[in-house]
């Protein structure tokens, strides 16, 4: 599927969202990594590689698998754009202003190739899924040397390999949804904490996103290879391991020889020595009652769910495709609540939908004020080309989209103040991640929760776990003071 012509059509099917609703019928393998062609071995020694990412957790993650990758060839990472042999730029499609950052991020580097004409540079990720995207590197920007996309990472060994030797751009995108590829390596960032995809692709097909395209249907690991992952990481010493999937509570829908859901994953990771467990992102639609009925069970299962609603009117709700009402989605706010009655609930909600009025827009505030988030991550519209909330008319102003997103950010802020006030004297659990980025002197880490402290302690306590009394909650953050008795040592195992 490789090429190094200008013609992208025998390669490349554009984003249909009538093809892609059909789509499942095709047979998904789960395969191992290859190991390296002979002469890719040693190919990067003496040479360095830099991995530029934008986007979500996902993104990173794939990040990590190149480096992974490059470092088996020999690559040693550096964050010198001058010093690098490779630089790979690992994209996001999911918004608009994300996409006009990688232009600019491209283009600023033409200077850098002109000057080290050895230099490969790399686009891939989501937006390399892109018909147009890939089009508009082609015709403006043909100093790029490889292109390949989010279904075909594994690859990267092989594509490096044609763009050394053949001085030409090489491009590889694949359409049809990726295989399932199990052990391929990872550099991860702190040895602290991990993130373990379990699954890939999504089948929502909310009317403005972007993602089932970019990332294809979903697909499943099986149990075995992500407890064994996860088996693997509590020998290595890690505290702390995310779930990561597009549509994590959708897990296991897609065996057609078990029956197994993300209920029964969590409840068998549960029982697996990580201190910490977390997951992301969860459907509404899709978080059953036996998964609640698992989270509920505590242990290593954190009080966090991350519960992303996007508006609080039905009708939106309908028009974004998202498959569940205002009430249904508050009745199951109802059942995690009684159930995990201190359970933390973060969300994501988008302002300015197509068609969207002022009324409207009070329900998001109305749902706001009930659920009472903690923290929230809230987004002005954007039409993504290729969706189908593209083709809706963007009928409301700029100026009334920011001046309601102000109004929402300024109750969760309210909010979130008040729900970390009532932390004020209390002591919390914290996994130490390092020193705070503001502040050397400062120690900074995350309860249970995913609360962000700051705290003056030892630097001996990075790694660990420890105690910290909250004494001045802030919105976003708390500051505190270590409790120097109730430290708790590093767990492994």
């Amino acid at each position: 599927m490789s090429q190094k012509t200008k013609d992208m059509s025998r390669y490349f099917t554009p984003p249909d969202l009538k093809a892609a609703k059909k789509r499942g019928k095709e047979q998904v393998s789960v395969l191992e990594f290859e190991s390296l062609p002979e002469e890719m071995r040693e190919i990067g020694k003496g040479k360095k590689y830099l991995i530029k990412t934008f986007g979500c957790q996902m993104n990173v993650h794939d990040s990590e698998t190149m480096a992974g990758i490059l470092e088996l060839m020999g690559y040693e990472p550096t964050e010198t754009e001058a010093d690098a042999s490779i630089i790979l730029i690992n994209t996001c499609a999911i918004r608009e202003n994300a996409e006009d950052k990688v232009f600019g991020e491209i283009g600023r580097l033409k200077t850098l190739k002109t000057e080290n004409p050895e230099l490969i540079l790399g686009v891939c990720g989501c937006m390399s899924q892109e018909e147009s995207v890939v089009n508009r590197i082609l015709q403006k920007h043909q100093f790029v040397d490889l292109i390949f996309g989010t279904h075909n990472i594994h690859r990267l060994p092989h594509l490096l390999q044609e763009a050394l030797f053949s001085k030409e751009m090489v491009v590889e995108v694949w359409s049809k949804e990726g295989d399932i590829i199990e052990n391929l390596p990872k550099v991860r960032e702190d040895g602290l904490k991990a993130w373990v995809n379990i699954m890939y692709g999504c089948d929502k097909f909310c009317t403005y996103c972007i993602v089932p395209y970019t990332r294809g249907k979903e697909r499943s690991r099986r149990p075995e290879d992500v407890l064994a992952e996860i088996r693997e990481l509590a020998r290595k010493g890690y505290q702390e391991v995310t779930l990561l999937g597009q549509n994590v509570n959708a897990y296991g829908k897609d065996f057609t020889d078990r029956t197994y859901t993300f209920g029964d994953l969590m409840d068998d990771v549960r029982k697996i020595g990580i201190p910490r467990v977390r997951f992301t992102t969860s459907h509404p639609r899709d978080f059953d009652d036996h998964l609640i009925e698992v989270l509920a069970k505590r242990g290593n299962l954190v009080e966090h769910i991350h519960l992303p609603v996007q508006s609080g009117n039905s009708d939106i709700l309908k028009r974004m495709a998202r498959k569940y009402t205002r009430e249904q989605y508050l009745e199951l706010v109802r059942k995690i609540k009684k159930a995990i009655p201190d359970v933390v609930l973060t969300t994501d909600i988008i302002v300015g939908f197509p068609g969207e009025t002022d009324e409207q827009f009070e329900d998001t505030l109305s749902l706001m004020r009930e659920v009472e988030y903690d923290s929230a991550f809230t987004f002005i519209y954007s039409p993504r080309e290729g969706t189908p909330a593209a083709k809706m008319k963007d009928d409301i102003p700029m100026e009334v989209k920011k001046e309601r997103l102000q109004r929402l950010n300024k109750l969760q802020d309210e909010i979130s103040r008040k729900k970390n006030e009532a932390l004020r004297g209390k002591v919390v659990e914290v996994l130490v991640e390092g020193e705070s980025k503001k502040n050397s002197e400062v120690l900074s880490g995350r309860t249970r929760t995913n609360k962000l402290v700051n705290f003056k302690g030892p630097k001996h306590l990075i790694g660990q776990f420890t105690h910290v009394r909250i004494t001045e909650p802030q919105t976003y953050t708390l500051k505190g003071e270590w409790v120097e008795e109730m430290t708790v040592s590093r767990v492994s195992g």
